[in-house]
Order: C-alpha cells, then structure tokens, then sequence
C-alpha cells in the first residue's frame, strides 16, 4: 500500500466525508505533513502552508508545489480553488486543520492565507500503524465536537461586531475591504443618507452577509443576481434614492462597464440611483482616479465630511 492509500485510511477513519476521500485530498494530507513516500507517518512534522505557494520569495511552502515536486502529480494554477472549497474547507470544519493559526486576522483573500495541520489530527497522523493508533484516533473523534466549537468561537471572535439601526448585528471577517463596508453604514450613511435603510453588504467570506429580500423585491432588484449587486445598497425611502456603493482596497470602482451592468440589471427599478465609489485613503483613491465614472460619487473614509462629485453640474443626487 502506497503513501496516497494509508492517507485516504486515515481520512476515511478521521470521519471525512467520501468526497474528501480522493487522491487530492489525500495528497494535500500528506504535504501538510510534510511526507514523502518513504516518510513513516510517526516522522511528520507539520508547517503552516499556502495552497499555491511561490518559488521565489514566499513566505508559505505551497500544497499544491510540494505535491507536484514530491508525488509527481501536477496541479494547473487554477484548482487553487478547488483545493480550497472541496479539500481544505472541510478539513478545517473536521477540526483536522487550522486556519491561519499565525495570523489569525488575516482578511480571506490575503495572499498570506494559510494552512496547518491542527495539534490534535498531528497525534493521530503520526500514532498510524502503530499500537495506539486505535486509542488516539478514538480520543480525537470522541473531542471533535468539542473542537470544532472551540476553532468555531476562536473564528468568531476576531469578527467586527455591527449593530444596525433596528437593533439586529451582523458580524464580518477581518479585512480591509470589510473596514471600509463597515464604515460605508456607519460613517457615510448618517452623513450623506440619513434615515436610509441597508438592503445588502457583502462580506469577503460570505456573499450575502445580510439581505433584505422583501426590501429589494418591492424596488424590483432581482435577488438571483445579487452577486452582481455593488457591495452595500441604501434605501432612502423619503427621497426614494437608491445609493450603490462600491468598496474599492484594491480593485472594482463604479466605472462606465459597472454602471451599464448595475443599469441593465436594475432596469424595472424606478428609485433614483447614486453611484458611489469608497476609499480608505486618498493613496488608494488616486490609483484608480482613470477609471472612475463621470456623473458618480467619491467618499473617503479618512475624510467622512466630505465628497468628491465627478462632474459638478449638481449636488449629489440621481442623475
């Protein structure tokens, strides 16, 4: 029996489901622990690594390199995701990996991300073919509720609590995109859309952290398009102003292509529309100054007093 068939035993016996049986994740099983074919599983030692990796100047060993230079099996750049949605996820769900343990704030789509084997899953892995296998197999699965909970409460810590105006709270994962979201309902709302209600933000590890189905419903917004939503929308009942706004840290600003996509998909829409475009600083700002749309909105987070109105014919407002 080769290395990629003791894992998928060790998989299938730590309870995985059967689609995270196959050779992928058990190859991914085998990097985390840093075995080669030869290794006896007592010998792993475990490092935090990223998915993909890099060559020159990475910070993390990537899963994806270290099976390709070790088992020969190589992995197109692109199933980088699938590594992540069908292998790693539900290994971290599993308690048997461990998200970012030495950075736990990192933001979902930091370059950084990465993965190590979990303390508890490392004990199993090395007692295999040995006497107390059966033992501590036994104990991991007998603490995996208790652990998945704990990683759970660990995870749901590092996220920013927001309380909206009717009293309820969603909470999002770290992140400079999620910061400037956050300061879009709390700092530019009262200013600039006083009395406006949220109908939907987004969050970097959850599409659609809140929606508001019956408010978009009565404004006739598809909600089976909601992906293509900007990342916060207020409603200004009184005016009947609809703002889109667009968090910007490092790309997607409401340029001239985003407004006909927002336009046709809002077609049956008859609220007023307000494009705006949010900053965090003036630096990130200028970078995407060429891209920007006339007729729309620009507001810094760094300076929540103010706006920048691209064209001037009139003060904020639909156009």
């Amino acid at each position: 029996m080769n290395k990629i068939e003791e894992a998928q035993i060790i998989l299938q016996a730590l309870g995985l489901p059967k689609r995270q049986q196959n050779e992928r994740s058990a190859l991914t099983l085998l990097a985390l622990c840093q075995l080669r074919e030869n290794d006896p599983w007592s010998s792993s030692n475990p490092v935090s690594m990223a998915v993909m990796g890099n060559k020159k100047n990475a910070k993390y060993e990537g899963i994806m390199r270290f099976i390709e230079e070790h088992y020969d099996r190589p992995y197109a750049e692109n199933s980088r995701e699938t590594f992540r949605r069908q292998t790693l996820h539900q290994f971290v769900q599993a308690g048997i990996v461990n998200h970012n343990p030495e950075n736990p704030d990192l933001p979902t789509n930091s370059k950084d991300n990465h993965y190590k084997l979990s303390p508890e899953a490392a004990r199993v892995v090395r007692a295999y073919n040995t006497e107390s296998w059966e033992k501590e197999l036994g104990e991991f699965l007998d603490k995996l509720g208790t652990l998945k909970d704990k990683y759970r409460k660990k995870r749901d810590m590092r996220k920013i609590p927001l309380r909206l105006p009717d009293g309820s709270e969603i909470a999002f994962s770290p992140g400079k995109h999620n910061e400037v979201q956050i300061a879009i309902i709390r700092e530019f709302a009262p200013r600039f859309a006083p009395g406006s209600s949220l109908l939907y933000v987004g969050d970097t590890a959850k599409k659609d952290l809140y929606l508001d189905v019956s408010g978009l419903e009565a404004l006739s917004i598809p909600i089976d398009q909601h992906s293509k939503l900007p990342d916060v929308v207020l409603y200004d009942r009184e005016r009947n102003w609809l703002f889109l706004v667009e968090a910007v840290t490092s790309h997607g600003p409401v340029s001239p292509k985003r407004i006909i996509e927002m336009e046709e998909m809002m077609a049956s829409c008859s609220a007023g529309k307000v494009y705006v475009t949010a900053f965090q600083d003036f630096r990130e700002f200028k970078r995407h100054t060429d891209r920007l749309a006339w007729e729309t909105e620009v507001w810094i987070v760094d300076f929540p007093d103010h706006m920048i109105h691209f064209n001037g014919d009139r003060f904020m407002g639909p156009r």
